[in-house]
């Protein structure tokens, strides 16, 4: 394989674990911005938006890696460095998308739970 056949396997399998992510997350993101935006159009923007993040930064960090044009290595473990890269961006991303969505997540006071005639231990 060529280093340019490699490069764009590379960005493909990046591409699809990218998308398979932000299928997976789609639902429960959508519930949570719905919540905190309080409408359905803000909602539907946000999740947009952290769905355009979450599929192009790690095709970002994935166009940083290079692939050994000399054939030493083999395609498979160089496909493998690309999607490391890869992986570091979509983690990056969905933990700063975490991080502030936090922030905006009212903290409710834990209650007493205990029934009444039981002290808590």
């Amino acid at each position: 394989m060529t280093a340019s056949v490699l490069f764009l396997v590379g960005l493909a399998a990046s591409l699809g674990t990218s998308l398979a992510i932000v299928m997976y997350l789609r639902a429960p993101l959508h519930r949570i911005l719905e919540e905190l935006c309080g409408t359905r159009e803000r909602a539907a923007f946000w999740a947009a938006f952290t769905n355009v993040s979450v599929t192009l930064v790690p095709l970002i960090f994935a166009l940083q890696y290079t692939p050994d044009s000399k054939g030493e290595t083999s395609a498979v473990l160089q496909i493998a460095a690309q999607l490391k890269w890869a992986l570091a961006g979509l983690l990056t991303t969905v933990v700063i998308v975490a991080w502030i969505l936090s922030r905006f997540i009212p903290q409710r006071p834990v209650t007493n739970t205990t029934q009444p005639g039981r002290e808590a231990l």
